[in-house]
């Protein structure tokens, strides 16, 4: 998951529409599907009408569809994150698990997999106010859907054709501007304004993606009073971030000696890499040493450090400067 920062203790909250994060995880982790890909076909019946009947008629976000209607997985996956209809949660729940109760106990036990402790979930979609979570726990998942090339593809699309429903808007405005590339905004009245976005920025010569949530947004506006709330920590935590070289000035890492000479080799990265870090992080390093012999040209391979910075870790081969000495006769001759 990289580094991670929250603002305190949290207490789990209704969390509305990042509820589909999950729901699309499981989804893409039981239905592997590339990013160019459709997938299998699903078609839609008369309970999956009814159903979205029911919802719009309660004010509840859907997408109109007809019996009989064909729409692939990454159609309902579109549907289900861009424009976080419910109704497409419950058709791909009971798609994948026959029905939505025990699709929903495939999402509990996922966020006890991904260390969610503070989050239960009681339907795909999040309408239902005992979907609860954190900001922090949020933030798992969605590193974890992420990760999934075609869960990326699908939350960094400003916009969505479907075949009944045609063109519909990612719910989550700033996708597509000032590097945002996901992932998901939800809303009921029990949630208030609710978001996690993910951005992307360069730090030194690094790309890396930036992730921030936050729940429980309260105004007139709740989702723009996320965004408000969300954008600020994207932009607190760049600026604190720093790309620092992970090896020391003199670039001797390592040393060889050996019992026949007093000859010191010493050993140096075969590059000069940096690593991001956020202050106050430790730069730990440690030797992985291969297994060596008297006689080594310079320029032999002598292991390979690693590199920690909180959980993530980098691995540098380093070689000798110099030849490592061979023992002499008269060594032989005096060890024999």
């Amino acid at each position: 998951m990289g580094m991670v920062l929250a603002s305190g203790a949290e207490q789990p909250v209704p969390v509305a529409s990042l509820t589909k994060i999950m729901t699309a995880y499981i989804v893409l982790r039981d239905h592997p599907l590339a990013p160019g890909a459709q997938g299998p076909a699903v078609v839609i019946n008369a309970s999956d009408q009814t159903e979205t009947y029911e919802e719009v008629d309660a004010n509840d976000s859907s997408i109109p569809v007809q019996v009989g209607e064909v729409l692939s997985e990454r159609q309902l996956l579109d549907g289900l994150l861009v424009h976080s209809a419910n109704n497409f949660g419950d058709v791909l729940a009971r798609w994948d698990a026959g029905s939505v109760g025990v699709f929903v106990a495939k999402m509990n036990a996922a966020a006890a997999s991904l260390g969610m402790s503070e989050t239960h979930y009681a339907d795909s979609g999040g309408i239902d106010p005992r979907s609860v979570s954190t900001a922090l726990d949020e933030l798992r998942v969605a590193t974890a859907a992420m990760s999934i090339p075609t869960f990326a593809a699908v939350v960094a699309q400003p916009k969505i054709t479907l075949p009944v429903a045609g063109t519909l808007m990612n719910y989550v405005g700033q996708v597509g501007s000032d590097g945002v590339v996901g992932v998901k905004s939800g809303f009921t009245q029990a949630a208030m304004g609710c978001l996690v976005l993910a951005a992307q920025r360069r730090i030194g010569g690094h790309r890396v993606e930036v992730m921030a949530a936050v729940t429980g947004q309260p105004g007139l506006h709740p989702l723009d009073a996320a965004a408000r709330a969300t954008l600020p920590l994207i932009g607190a935590t760049v600026v604190s971030l720093r790309s620092v070289p992970v090896t020391p000035r003199s670039r001797r890492v390592a040393t060889v000696t050996t019992p026949w000479s007093s000859t010191v080799v010493a050993g140096t990265p075969t590059s000069t890499p940096s690593m991001v870090v956020w202050p106050g992080d430790t730069v730990r390093r440690s030797m992985r040493w291969a297994q060596l012999r008297g006689g080594a040209p310079a320029g032999t391979r002598l292991g390979t450090m690693e590199v920690t910075v909180g959980s993530e870790r980098l691995e540098v081969p380093v070689r000798s400067e110099s030849p490592i000495p061979g023992p002499s006769l008269l060594w032989r001759l005096w060890r024999f």
